[in-house]
C-alpha cells in the first residue's frame, strides 16, 4: 500500500511506526528543528504512543530533518542544497551537487543558470558562461514552445 503524506507534512518511518511530520517544525536554510514548534508534535506522538521515549523522539525528528532536506532538494531540483553549500563557502561541493542533478535533468534551465553563477564565483568564468548560455538556450526554447 502506498501512503501519501499531506502537502504540509513529510512521511517518516521509525521502526514499525509511520508518522507524518509537519514541515512547519523546520526552519532556516539548514532546516533545523525548531524545538518550540516541535514540542506540541512531540507531545501528541508520545501521548498517542506512550512507549516512545524522548530519545526515540529525537531519533525520529532527526530522521524527519534528513528526509526534509532530501525532499526540499528534490523540490528545488538540487538548487536548495547547492545554495546551502555555497553559502558555507563549499563552492566545489555546490558545483558538484548541481552537476549531479543536471546529469539526470539536463533540461533544467534554472539549474544551469545557478551552475553558471557558481562556476563564475569559483573563478571558472569560461565554464560559467557556457552554463549560463545553456540555461538561456533552454529557457528561450521552453518559452517558444509555450507560445505555439
Amino acid at each position: 500500500m502506498i501512503r501519501l503524506a499531506q502537502a504540509d507534512h513529510i512521511t517518516v518511518v521509525h521502526g514499525s511506526l509511520t508518522v507524518d511530520v509537519p514541515r512547519s517544525i523546520f526552519r532556516g536554510p539548514d532546516l533545523d528543528i525548531d524545538q518550540e514548534r516541535a514540542k506540541p508534535f512531540r507531545e501528541m506522538i508520545q501521548d498517542r504512543y506512550p512507549w516512545i521515549t524522548d530519545n526515540s523522539m529525537d531519533v525520529l525528528l532527526n530522521k524527519a530533518r534528513k528526509e526534509m532536506i532530501r525532499v526540499r532538494d528534490e523540490e528545488t531540483n538540487g538548487r536548495s542544497h547547492s545554495a546551502n553549500l555555497a553559502a558555507k563557502g563549499k563552492l566545489d561541493e555546490a558545483i558538484a551537487h548541481l552537476q549531479l542533478h543536471l546529469d539526470s535533468n539536463p533540461r533544467d534551465a534554472d539549474s544551469w543558470y545557478k551552475l553558471g553563477e557558481l562556476l563564475c564565483k569559483a573563478g571558472r568564468a569560461e565554464e560559467g558562461y557556457k552554463a549560463l548560455n545553456r540555461g538561456r538556450e533552454l529557457a528561450v526554447g521552453q518559452q517558444q514552445r509555450r507560445e505555439r
